[in-house]
């Protein structure tokens, strides 16, 4: 099982925040790929500056010194996402959903919303 974090996931897993324990197990497990998409980093950024959370030092270097799979942002994930039915609003989890489908990821999230898509979830 190969998994793309929320944006919460990640901020808890860096701030070593307890999340479940399956899930846990499994972002920890290096045999997983851990995918961490370019709207994750955007999202966080954009709530940093806004001072709607906090967050020290730069996203990029957390992820990467975290071991995560950087994912970019593609055309065809973009095209996904802006075809999605309109259950959610939120451009970032849109995204996230697209490219779950799109790299056959598994999401790892406490957020409820996704369960309205056909995407693989991983609560935690």
């Amino acid at each position: 099982m190969s998994l793309l974090l929320d944006s919460h996931v990640l901020l808890w897993w860096l701030a070593d925040e307890p999340i479940g324990a399956e899930a846990a197990g499994r972002i920890g497990d290096p045999s997983t790929l851990v995918a961490v998409s370019a709207a994750t980093a955007w999202e966080i950024t954009i709530k940093a500056a806004l001072g709607k959370l906090r967050f020290e030092g730069s996203i990029v270097d957390s992820i990467s010194s975290g071991g995560f799979e950087p994912l970019p942002i593609s055309l065809r994930h973009a095209e996904r996402a802006g075809g999605l039915p309109l259950l959610h609003r939120d451009p970032f989890d849109r995204m996230l959903i697209a490219q779950a489908q799109a790299e056959g990821l598994t999401l790892v999230t406490r957020d409820p919303v996704f369960d309205a898509y056909e995407v693989d979830v991983l609560p935690c």
